[in-house]
């Protein structure tokens, strides 16, 4: 399987041009932007928004406050305690403290993968060669789970935040090598006889052509990242590390605090949403 075929069809693979200029046949490209429905304004997609979280609490209500039996361990993670819970951890507690560690693991991971994956991406793009020799490695590593590899993280790292780093680098790795590969491949050739025909560098052409025509992908590549790392993230924080929303995780339990572990499980789905609205924002920013 080649990295074209792998990603195929990607959110983001419409650019061929660099954002904003010119073709050869001297039309101006920009990237199309995604299409709305016109009968459903901001303010209609909020209301439909609100209505399903509004929906999903009052599930979470009924499966443990209404449907369980009284004193039963459900009852212990309804959303009354729970929110209670929360409000106490976010201002008389080290609540905000963990989540900046695991944010700060976040940056980390995500800026190695994609120290890593992009200039990966860009040769195995540009190469053939090189993509048929590593095409099958690749796919046979991200069909590991990152998690697999933890016992030999810490058998090699030790414990701290080195294992962490490395789980997280390898889960984010994947998806931004193989985006950036496949917006490689997918540039108009025009651009870069255009290039050529001008005496660009080597170096002139990746930073003025290749850089900007692959963006939009590397754009998504980082988005679906940042969704691997989040769920990545927790079961990593508990090799032994000292902090963070993992490690916050196994002390509510061994504390059976268990309204504050509900409390922790809701933060890490809100913050989860908001990196991923922050991921495509700087995309729809992009894209114009």
């Amino acid at each position: 399987m080649t990295v074209r075929e792998s990603y195929a069809g990607s959110e983001g693979h419409a650019a061929v041009t660099p954002a904003g200029s010119t073709d050869p046949a001297g039309s101006t490209a920009k990237p199309a932007s995604r299409a709305s429905n016109p009968g459903l304004g901001l303010g209609g997609r909020c209301a439909m928004g609100l209505a399903g979280l509004a929906v999903l609490l009052a599930l979470w209500w009924l499966g443990t406050d209404v449907f369980s039996p009284a004193g039963s361990m459900a009852r212990r993670f309804s959303p009354g305690a729970t929110f209670l819970s929360l409000a106490e951890l976010l201002t008389a507690s080290d609540l905000p403290l963990h989540i900046l560690v695991s944010l700060r693991r976040i940056a980390v991971g995500l800026g190695f993968a994609l120290l890593i994956g992009v200039p990966l991406g860009l040769a195995i793009g540009s190469w053939r060669r090189l993509e048929a020799t590593l095409s099958p490695a690749m796919q046979f590593l991200r069909m590991i789970s990152p998690l697999s590899w933890m016992p030999i993280a810490v058998m090699v790292f030790g414990v701290g935040d080195d294992p962490v780093y490395f789980l997280l680098t390898f889960a984010a790795v994947w998806p931004i090598v193989l985006n950036t590969a496949a917006g490689v491949q997918q540039l108009d050739p025009r651009w870069l006889q255009l290039a050529q025909s001008v005496a660009a560098t080597r170096w002139e052409t990746l930073r003025s052509v290749i850089l900007p025509g692959v963006l939009g992908h590397i754009l998504t590549g980082v988005r679906l990242a940042i969704g691997i790392l989040w769920i990545v993230l927790v079961p990593c924080e508990m090799l032994g590390v000292s902090a963070g929303m993992g490690y916050f995780i196994l002390d509510t339990r061994d504390r059976l605090a268990y309204s504050e572990l509900m409390a922790m499980v809701l933060m890490i789905g809100v913050l989860g949403f908001l990196l991923d609205a922050a991921a495509r924002a700087l995309y729809r920013y992009w894209r114009g």
